[in-house]
């Protein structure tokens, strides 16, 4: 017997909001919505796709009434896909996430960032194709 990792879920104050910045961070869609949760990925499970491999995790956002307190224990690590690092990190500031000081120093090759209820996650190293 197995499990698979199908589903991550997210306490916030605004579901919509938060489903809004990561669809548009991570071009994932809306595949599930219901009174105080929404659920978002980048494919729309089935029993039978579950069953068969691990497929990635959907995100889920329910609304609760306690805020975040503490730095999370859990985070995203993102990496741009068509662009640098530095270009990622500028849209996703547009988009409503923040640049955050977790104690990770100077000097590192990542951005540690927050969404905007300031869940914090990473902006890795770039994965698209290198132009030289």
């Amino acid at each position: 017997m197995t499990s698979r990792f199908t589903e991550l879920v997210v306490d916030c104050h605004d579901p919509e909001r938060l489903a809004a910045f990561w669809c548009a961070a991570l071009d994932f869609k809306v595949i599930d919505r219901s009174e105080g949760k929404v659920e978002i990925g980048s494919w729309e499970p089935t029993v039978e796709e579950v069953r068969a491999r691990q497929m990635p995790p959907t995100v889920v956002f329910i609304r609760v009434p306690e805020g975040k307190a503490v730095k999370n224990r859990l985070h995203l690590d993102v990496s741009p896909i068509d662009s640098t690092t530095d270009d990622e990190v500028t849209r996703l500031l547009g988009l409503g996430a923040t640049k955050v000081d977790v104690g990770q120093g100077a000097g590192r090759n990542w951005v540690v960032m927050a969404d905007p209820e300031g869940n914090e996650f990473d902006v890795l190293r770039t994965v698209a194709p290198s132009t030289g």
